[in-house]
């Protein structure tokens, strides 16, 4: 008994050292933090992306300097729904004619999860952390307003863009950006993510 109490006491002695912080804060970033690597995503990843919820969606173009290929009749005004689930991320598209497309993209293979302290949050002691995960593969398929631009090899750039700590997950993202590229493709859009489901 008497061993027992002062092991007790010993571990209760050691852990008053620590500072508190240090004990709770397993996802904290540290100042001048940076990190870039490529992986296959985790199934936590995997899960985490099944909850993003796509907001707003734009066209993206350089004061009419980029040529728009593979949209037809490209519009101004567009509505996303977005999933990003099983082995194929489907999103349907419409502009504010009405006019509609779906554009389904086989799920990446690997990822890369980048996130770095961007020396902007002040001279706090804990690092806010920008951070992106970025897709590169295959579209799978596109229909309506997309069909005529999909070919052989046709690839997507997903990266979806936000900030927190070193722990990642779905309510970090606030934005994300989509480009398309191939032999009759080129255009991207972007936008803000609604609060994950």
């Amino acid at each position: 008994m008497k061993i027992y109490l002062l092991l007790l006491l010993a571990f209760v002695l050691s852990i008053s050292f620590f500072p508190t912080d240090a004990l709770a804060c397993a996802c904290c970033a540290e100042r001048g933090a940076y990190s870039i690597s490529t992986k296959k995503p985790s199934a936590l990843e995997l899960d985490e992306l099944k909850r993003i919820q796509f907001g707003t969606i734009n066209l993206y173009a350089t004061a009419g300097e980029d040529i728009i290929q593979g949209i037809a009749s490209p519009g101004e005004n567009y509505s996303i729904s977005g999933l990003l689930q099983s082995n194929s991320w489907k999103f349907d598209i419409k502009d504010e004619a009405g006019k509609s497309g779906t554009l389904n993209l086989t799920k990446p293979l690997s990822m890369v999860a980048f996130m770095a302290d961007i020396h902007d949050n002040g001279a706090g002691s804990e690092a806010l952390l920008y951070k992106e995960w970025r897709f590169k593969y295959r579209v799978q398929s596109g229909s309506g307003i997309f069909k005529n631009g999909i070919a052989p090899a046709t690839e997507y750039f997903l990266v979806l863009q936000g900030r927190g700590n070193v722990c990642t997950q779905a309510e970090d993202f606030k934005n994300w950006r989509l480009e398309i590229t191939g032999k009759k493709a080129g255009y991207a859009f972007f936008g803000d993510l609604k609060a994950p489901a």
